[in-house]
Protein backbone atom coordinates (compact mmCIF):
# COMPACT_ATOMS: atom_id res chain seq x y z
CA UNK A 1 0.00 0.00 0.00
CA UNK A 2 1.45 3.33 -1.03
CA UNK A 3 1.16 6.37 1.22
CA UNK A 4 -0.92 9.37 0.15
CA UNK A 5 2.24 11.41 -0.51
CA UNK A 6 3.85 8.72 -2.72
CA UNK A 7 3.83 10.93 -5.81
CA UNK A 8 5.60 13.75 -3.99
CA UNK A 9 8.34 11.24 -3.10
CA UNK A 10 8.56 9.24 -6.35
CA UNK A 11 8.56 12.09 -8.89
CA UNK A 12 11.67 13.79 -7.44
CA UNK A 13 13.43 10.40 -7.22
CA UNK A 14 12.79 9.77 -10.93
CA UNK A 15 13.82 13.31 -11.89
CA UNK A 16 16.99 13.12 -9.76
CA UNK A 17 18.01 9.83 -11.38
CA UNK A 18 17.94 11.47 -14.80
CA UNK A 19 19.41 14.80 -13.71
CA UNK A 20 22.46 13.00 -12.29
CA UNK A 21 23.61 12.50 -15.91
CA UNK A 22 24.40 16.22 -16.03
CA UNK A 23 25.65 16.43 -12.43
CA UNK A 24 22.47 18.20 -11.27
CA UNK A 25 21.37 17.46 -7.72
CA UNK A 26 17.72 17.25 -6.72
CA UNK A 27 16.65 16.78 -3.11
CA UNK A 28 14.83 13.48 -2.55
CA UNK A 29 13.38 11.47 0.31
CA UNK A 30 14.64 7.91 -0.24
CA UNK A 31 14.51 6.39 3.21
CA UNK A 32 10.82 5.54 3.69
CA UNK A 33 10.34 1.82 4.44
CA UNK A 34 7.77 1.43 1.61
CA UNK A 35 10.46 2.38 -0.92
CA UNK A 36 12.47 -0.68 0.12
CA UNK A 37 9.56 -3.05 -0.62
CA UNK A 38 9.53 -4.85 -3.99
CA UNK A 39 7.79 -2.79 -6.65
CA UNK A 40 7.26 -2.52 -10.39
CA UNK A 41 7.13 0.88 -12.08
CA UNK A 42 6.99 2.55 -15.46
CA UNK A 43 8.51 5.95 -16.08
CA UNK A 44 7.04 7.98 -18.93
CA UNK A 45 8.71 11.13 -20.26
CA UNK A 46 6.81 13.64 -22.37
CA UNK A 47 7.59 16.94 -24.04
CA UNK A 48 4.67 19.24 -24.87
CA UNK A 49 2.33 16.24 -24.50
CA UNK A 50 4.30 14.01 -26.89
CA UNK A 51 5.98 10.80 -25.76
CA UNK A 52 9.75 11.15 -25.29
CA UNK A 53 10.52 7.87 -23.53
CA UNK A 54 8.83 5.11 -21.56
CA UNK A 55 10.49 2.16 -19.85
CA UNK A 56 9.30 0.00 -17.02
CA UNK A 57 9.04 -3.28 -15.18
CA UNK A 58 6.02 -5.55 -15.36
CA UNK A 59 6.98 -7.60 -12.31
CA UNK A 60 8.46 -6.52 -8.99
CA UNK A 61 12.03 -7.84 -8.94
CA UNK A 62 13.85 -5.18 -6.89
CA UNK A 63 12.95 -2.45 -4.41
CA UNK A 64 10.53 0.20 -5.67
CA UNK A 65 13.26 2.82 -5.07
CA UNK A 66 15.75 1.00 -7.32
CA UNK A 67 13.08 0.23 -9.90
CA UNK A 68 12.04 3.88 -10.23
CA UNK A 69 15.65 5.05 -10.46
CA UNK A 70 16.64 2.43 -13.05
CA UNK A 71 13.53 2.90 -15.18
CA UNK A 72 13.84 6.70 -15.13
CA UNK A 73 17.42 6.42 -16.36
CA UNK A 74 16.42 3.90 -19.02
CA UNK A 75 13.46 5.98 -20.23
CA UNK A 76 15.74 9.00 -20.66
CA UNK A 77 18.76 7.33 -22.19
CA UNK A 78 17.92 3.83 -23.43
CA UNK A 79 14.43 3.81 -24.96
CA UNK A 80 15.22 2.35 -28.41
CA UNK A 81 12.52 4.51 -30.04
CA UNK A 82 14.34 7.75 -29.20
CA UNK A 83 17.79 9.29 -29.10
CA UNK A 84 19.19 9.82 -25.60
CA UNK A 85 17.67 12.77 -23.79
CA UNK A 86 19.88 15.87 -23.90
CA UNK A 87 20.48 18.42 -21.19
CA UNK A 88 18.90 21.07 -23.45
CA UNK A 89 15.65 19.05 -23.56
CA UNK A 90 15.56 18.43 -19.83
CA UNK A 91 13.75 21.64 -18.78
CA UNK A 92 10.78 20.89 -21.09
CA UNK A 93 10.54 17.20 -20.16
CA UNK A 94 7.72 16.13 -17.84
CA UNK A 95 8.04 12.97 -15.75
CA UNK A 96 5.25 10.51 -14.93
CA UNK A 97 5.65 7.62 -12.49
CA UNK A 98 3.28 4.64 -12.61
CA UNK A 99 3.45 1.94 -9.94
CA UNK A 100 1.92 -1.33 -11.08
CA UNK A 101 -0.24 -3.74 -9.14
CA UNK A 102 0.41 -7.46 -9.35
CA UNK A 103 -0.80 -8.97 -12.63
CA UNK A 104 -3.92 -11.12 -12.93
CA UNK A 105 -4.39 -13.74 -15.62
CA UNK A 106 -7.40 -13.20 -17.85
CA UNK A 107 -9.19 -16.35 -18.98
CA UNK A 108 -10.77 -15.58 -22.34
CA UNK A 109 -12.85 -17.74 -24.66
CA UNK A 110 -11.73 -15.80 -27.73
CA UNK A 111 -11.06 -12.21 -28.67
CA UNK A 112 -14.67 -11.02 -28.26
CA UNK A 113 -14.63 -12.35 -24.69
CA UNK A 114 -11.27 -10.64 -24.05
CA UNK A 115 -12.69 -7.33 -25.30
CA UNK A 116 -15.76 -7.75 -23.09
CA UNK A 117 -13.61 -8.39 -20.01
CA UNK A 118 -11.40 -5.31 -20.45
CA UNK A 119 -12.07 -2.35 -18.19
CA UNK A 120 -11.31 0.81 -20.20
CA UNK A 121 -9.27 3.44 -18.32
CA UNK A 122 -8.62 0.90 -15.52
CA UNK A 123 -6.71 -2.05 -16.98
CA UNK A 124 -3.17 -2.18 -18.17
CA UNK A 125 -2.80 -5.25 -20.37
CA UNK A 126 0.05 -7.63 -21.19
CA UNK A 127 -0.39 -9.71 -24.34
CA UNK A 128 1.79 -12.75 -24.97
CA UNK A 129 1.84 -15.22 -27.83
CA UNK A 130 4.91 -17.38 -28.33
CA UNK A 131 7.89 -14.99 -28.42
CA UNK A 132 5.63 -11.96 -28.98
CA UNK A 133 4.96 -9.76 -25.97
CA UNK A 134 3.70 -6.21 -25.41
CA UNK A 135 1.94 -4.13 -22.82
CA UNK A 136 -0.13 -0.97 -22.69
CA UNK A 137 -0.45 1.01 -19.48
CA UNK A 138 -4.00 2.06 -18.55
CA UNK A 139 -3.12 5.58 -19.74
CA UNK A 140 -3.22 4.28 -23.35
CA UNK A 141 -7.03 4.12 -23.08
CA UNK A 142 -6.95 7.93 -23.44
CA UNK A 143 -5.84 7.48 -27.09
CA UNK A 144 -7.60 4.13 -27.73
CA UNK A 145 -10.88 4.17 -25.76
CA UNK A 146 -12.50 1.20 -27.56
CA UNK A 147 -11.48 -2.33 -26.47
CA UNK A 148 -11.25 -3.58 -30.08
CA UNK A 149 -8.85 -0.80 -31.09
CA UNK A 150 -6.90 -1.14 -27.83
CA UNK A 151 -6.30 -4.85 -28.44
CA UNK A 152 -5.55 -4.35 -32.16
CA UNK A 153 -2.85 -1.78 -31.38
CA UNK A 154 -1.47 -3.97 -28.59
CA UNK A 155 -1.16 -6.90 -31.02
CA UNK A 156 0.59 -4.62 -33.52
CA UNK A 157 3.00 -3.47 -30.80
CA UNK A 158 3.73 -7.14 -30.07
CA UNK A 159 4.60 -7.69 -33.74
CA UNK A 160 1.42 -9.56 -34.58
CA UNK A 161 -1.19 -8.76 -37.25
CA UNK A 162 -4.01 -6.59 -35.86
CA UNK A 163 -6.59 -9.21 -36.85
CA UNK A 164 -4.62 -12.09 -35.26
CA UNK A 165 -6.09 -14.29 -32.54
CA UNK A 166 -5.28 -17.79 -31.34
CA UNK A 167 -6.34 -19.83 -28.34
CA UNK A 168 -2.73 -19.63 -27.10
CA UNK A 169 -2.86 -15.83 -26.70
CA UNK A 170 -2.27 -15.04 -23.04
CA UNK A 171 -3.61 -11.86 -21.48
CA UNK A 172 -2.87 -10.44 -18.06
CA UNK A 173 -4.25 -7.28 -16.53
CA UNK A 174 -2.92 -4.87 -13.92
CA UNK A 175 -3.78 -1.46 -12.54
CA UNK A 176 -1.52 1.48 -11.76
CA UNK A 177 -1.21 4.33 -9.32
CA UNK A 178 0.27 7.25 -11.28
CA UNK A 179 1.61 10.71 -10.67
CA UNK A 180 2.59 13.30 -13.23
CA UNK A 181 4.49 16.54 -13.13
CA UNK A 182 2.70 19.56 -14.52
CA UNK A 183 3.40 19.83 -18.23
Amino acid sequence: MLPTDAGAVLLPIARASIAAAWKHTISTREYAPWLQEPGASFITLTQHGALRGCIGSLQAHRSLLEDVKANAWAAAFHDPRFAALTEAEWPVTAVEVSVLSATQDMHCAGEADAQAQLRPHVDGVILEYGSHRATFLPQVWEQLPEPAAFLAHLKHKAGLPVDFWANEVRLQRYTVSKWSEAA
